[in-house]
């Protein structure tokens, strides 16, 4: 595949909260990529991540249910972790890029995710959009 122009790409991202992905956009972004924070998580439709948004690319940040309690204090049962993960599962089978972010910074997604789109022919931006 030839490299694209990342401006005519939309990335959507979609994961349970507290996984990083408003951390991801902004980081993105500052790079000239258009990006789409999708809150699949909180919707019973389970392809809204496709029908309101459809990216070109799409990005599953995951995150454990006690690696969420570490990055945010609140009160989040393990049950509404669940079916935050139900609520995903379309969204996860159809993800083209899938990162577990527990175990690493923010820099460390970006990295991962910039790799994974690089291999995908989307070259990463030289200057902001």
């Amino acid at each position: 595949m030839p490299e694209e122009d990342h401006h005519s790409f939309t990335i959507g991202l979609v994961g349970p909260c507290t996984a990083g992905k408003s951390i991801l956009r902004a980081k993105l972004e500052t790079q000239g990529y258009r990006v789409k924070h999708i809150a699949q998580e909180h919707s019973f439709v389970k392809d809204m991540w496709k029908r309101v948004t459809n990216p070109d690319v799409l990005v599953f940040l995951d995150v454990s249910y006690p690696t969420t309690l570490l990055r945010r204090k609140w009160d989040f049962r393990e049950s509404d972790y669940q079916e935050q993960l139900h609520r995903l599962a379309h969204a996860r089978e159809h993800a083209d890029i899938y990162v577990n972010t527990d175990a690493l910074t923010p820099d460390e997604v970006l990295d991962e995710v910039l790799k994974a789109v690089k291999t995908m022919g989307i070259r990463a931006s030289t200057t902001l959009a």
